[in-house]
């Protein structure tokens, strides 16, 4: 009988990853197909269940084993005897808080125990694990941890070469400066960095970023308990310790002034991601003087600078963006400003976009402009357009759109009658080209959209057996995929 490859086998389980049913009925192909899914269904501990945890528990070695029971710690496993795999050596994905959660839950459900006793139980259980990661993982792809006590998994035997691979480091400031200086010992290509900054910044910190030779993309978020001088003295000389050749960069949830000067120093960065607050939107005035000759796609989440500042950042940037999102979170458009985009954006595939009903003529604009379109995000509601408006504006007005996402800001009931929904498919199978559609439904909360009548359903399933509808999903704001 022919077999895959084990090279395409991994390539397919790789896109199957997020699909936990699909893996699990792989395994019952025969035992070449169940040896590599079981790496990709064990790959993150932060999907886990407790029976899963059970089964790390009897991966422990010998003396680990006793030391649980040298400590009066019995937690009951699946078998008595070593399990058919080591499943342990699968682990690429390690969320630390994720395995204190959910030893400290297993230990609590077992048996009647004080806060006190649970506690170090939890401490003891999870070094043993750690212990058995750090020294049986060859190579960890992603590392996740928000200490609320100091760690020692770094010095662990093995931890060097588990770690030294190491491409994802999500954490936050309130790491102890040895943590961070024994990671930067060992780990130099993380190419994703992303960090909380809280009170505490650890001096360490600035060692790790600065030993990076591959990192591509790097996200913070500054946290409510900030104070003004940690802000003022730390982050600042923090961020230029940025590469250069840095890719992406994700600034969030800012409350304080902080400057955006050092974003001139990234010259090859092709992603920039930004979200104020009201009170720091003079941040934004700086951002006008950028010049980042490489810049494909700008997200400007809640407020956004004024008009004058923004559109003179898009006449700076404007020729190469492949992207744009502008204050999508607060449902504010501008009409001066869309066109603005249309006229220095023409390169756009992606669009998120307010338009209001009195402004239909804008929307043309864009499309006329921006002939390279592909993808859009129109927001509907109260005075944005409703359902019937945008589609009949994307079947009207659009050329090579074949991905349309209504984002539905506010609770509206919307009331698409099947006759204009079936319009809609008809006048798209004329289009010239004609590409299947994907249509994506992200709803505010649980508030009702099309599909709230059952005919529309069936017409969106007509059309997806006629080849008509390539995708078509119902979501809410959670979904960071449209957010």
């Amino acid at each position: 009988m022919f077999q895959l490859p084990v090279d395409c086998l991994n390539e397919i389980f790789e896109h199957l990853k997020e699909d936990q049913l699909t893996l699990y009925s792989c395994i019952l192909v025969n035992r070449f197909w169940c040896e590599i899914s079981m790496k990709f269904l064990w790959s993150d501990i932060n999907s886990y269940n407790t029976s899963k945890f059970r089964t790390l528990i009897a991966c422990l070695p010998i003396e680990s084993k006793k030391i649980l029971h040298d400590n009066g710690i019995i937690i009951s496993t699946p078998t008595s005897k070593f399990p058919t795999f080591n499943y342990a050596t699968f682990c690429k994905v390690l969320f630390i808080n994720r395995v204190y959660h959910k030893i400290k839950k297993l230990l609590k459900n077992q048996q009647i125990i004080s806060e006190q006793n649970l506690n170090d139980k939890t401490q003891i259980v999870v070094n043993e694990i750690f212990k058995m990661l750090m020294n049986q993982v060859t190579s960890l792809k992603s590392l996740i941890f928000f200490p609320k006590s100091n760690m020692t998994f770094t010095l662990y035997p093995g931890a060097q070469n588990c770690l030294k691979n190491l491409s994802e480091l999500h954490c936050n400031s309130n790491v102890s400066t040895e943590l961070f200086y024994q990671l930067s010992q060992i780990c130099y290509n993380i190419q994703i960095f992303s960090i909380e900054f809280r009170r505490t910044i650890s001096s360490g910190l600035a060692d790790l970023i600065s030993v990076q030779r591959n990192l591509k993309c790097f996200s913070m978020m500054l946290c409510y308990d900030m104070t003004g001088e940690s802000l003022k003295n730390a982050i600042p000389s923090l961020l230029l310790k940025l590469p250069n050749n840095l890719m992406k960069l994700d600034l969030y949830e800012s409350y304080h002034s902080l400057s955006l000067s050092f974003i001139n120093n990234l010259l090859d960065l092709q992603e920039l991601h930004l979200s104020f607050s009201f009170k720091c939107i003079s941040v934004f005035e700086e951002l006008q003087y950028v010049i980042l000759p490489k810049l494909q796609v700008i997200k400007i989440r809640k407020n956004y600078p004024e008009n004058n500042s923004l559109i003179k950042f898009l006449e700076n940037n404007g020729k190469n963006l492949k992207e744009i999102c502008i204050g999508e979170d607060i449902a504010y458009s501008n009409n001066s400003l869309n066109l603005s985009i249309a006229k220095l954006c023409s390169n756009l595939k992606k669009i998120s976009v307010g338009i209001k009903s009195s402004e239909i003529e804008t929307l043309k604009i864009i499309f006329n402009s921006c002939n390279n379109l592909e993808s859009i995000k129109i927001w509907c509601g109260r005075e944005y357009l409703s359902e019937k408006e945008a589609l009949e504006a994307i079947v009207k007005f659009s050329r090579n759109i074949y991905e349309l996402i209504l984002y539905h800001q506010f609770k509206v009931q919307f009331k698409l009658l099947p006759e204009e929904l079936e319009s809609f498919f008809i006048n798209w199978i004329d289009r010239k080209p004609q590409k299947p559609l994907s249509l994506v439904i992200v709803r505010y909360f649980n508030t009702k959209s099309l599909d709230a009548i059952d005919k529309n359903i069936e017409i969106i399933n007509k059309y997806i057996k006629l080849g008509v509808i390539k995708k078509f999903k119902i979501t809410d704001f959670d979904d960071d995929e449209y957010i």
